[in-house]
């Protein structure tokens, strides 16, 4: 496998940096534009190794720490939305690449959504997991209780409240390795607070913010998923936001909730490859179909279309 590549930049004075896994050019050209991965709040660039294993055979995989994330400089005072946008348009130019595929998971999606939508003649191809689209009062409330004991000092204490108010925690619903997922996402963001300077403002800002899913978008294919139990916004407003993306595609993932790429790890970097690769033979026209998703050890049918239906699997 070929050696990753760190690259620093720099906007507006904001250190940040991204990593790239180069293709293996001795399997052949690219399949498709390189894929870029846009996490949650404290993911960064080294938290997606089964997006290295999916899509690195396929194309460049390129993760990021982007102003206010891992090893990047911390975000200046103000709205954080236009410095990120332009933090991804920078890695698209230094990469050289017309066109990007854009992952974004979580806090992710608002950036690759926003991106998306002013510039669309620099995405290939969009993929959103667990869109924030809707954060209601009691969600609000929680955070907030949350900010408070952390402002105390209990570190331990917020990871494990901000890891519940992630997570389905219903035991009526079934979620695939719910307690694996949860021990592991309380220890990422203690081990976050712990080590990196400015993650506790980083977090304020995941919260504070409320990102802008409005305004719809038009000329680019896309997808969006969401875990069939997530208690951070329902599939069902997940999908009411696909609808406002011309010709996009939207589908649910059994047996899992807002975390679910831990949950359904395998699966989710498959469907993601597979549609970052299928062929793109129409034009998208066609409106939201919503469809069951992938099960445990079944393979993730995507159309060879992007036009068409997604199937079952």
């Amino acid at each position: 496998m070929p050696e990753e590549i760190i690259r620093t930049l720099s906007v507006d004075g904001v250190r940040y940096g991204y990593r790239v896994l180069p293709h293996d050019s001795g399997s052949g050209a690219p399949a498709t534009e390189p894929a870029l991965v846009l996490g949650g709040a404290l993911q960064g660039m080294y938290g997606w190794p089964q997006m290295d294993d999916q899509l690195g055979p396929a194309t460049d995989v390129v993760t990021a720490d982007l102003p206010g994330m891992g090893s990047a400089d911390p975000l200046p005072p103000g709205p954080s939305a236009d410095i990120l946008r332009r933090a991804v348009l920078q890695i698209a130019d230094d990469l050289g690449a017309p066109r990007l595929n854009l992952f974004g998971f979580s806090y992710g999606t608002a950036i690759a959504f926003g991106f998306a939508q002013r510039h669309p003649e620099r995405v290939a191809r969009l993929a959103l997991g667990g869109v924030p689209v809707h954060i209601d009062d009691a969600q609000v409330e929680c955070w907030e209780r949350a900010r408070e004991v952390l402002a105390g000092g209990d570190r331990e204490g917020f990871a494990a409240m901000a890891a519940d108010a992630l997570m389905c925690l219903d035991t009526e619903r079934t979620v695939h390795r719910r307690e694996l997922a949860r021990r592991y996402v309380r220890r990422s963001f203690l081990h976050a607070l712990t080590h990196s300077p400015h993650a506790t403002n980083s977090l304020y800002r995941a919260l504070a913010d409320r990102p802008d899913f409005s305004g719809g978008l038009s000329g680019v294919p896309a997808l969006v998923f969401a875990g069939e139990h997530d208690t951070v916004t329902s599939p069902e407003r997940q999908r009411e936001f696909a609808a406002t993306i011309e010709g996009s595609r939207f589908l649910t993932v059994p047996e899992s909730d807002h975390w679910v790429v831990l949950e359904r790890a395998f699966e989710v970097a498959e469907l993601v490859s597979r549609f970052f690769t299928e062929p793109v033979t129409e034009p998208v026209t066609e409106t939201v179909t919503e469809t069951e998703g992938p099960r445990v050890g079944a393979p993730v049918s995507l159309p060879r279309q992007a036009g068409a239906p997604v199937g079952r699997t």
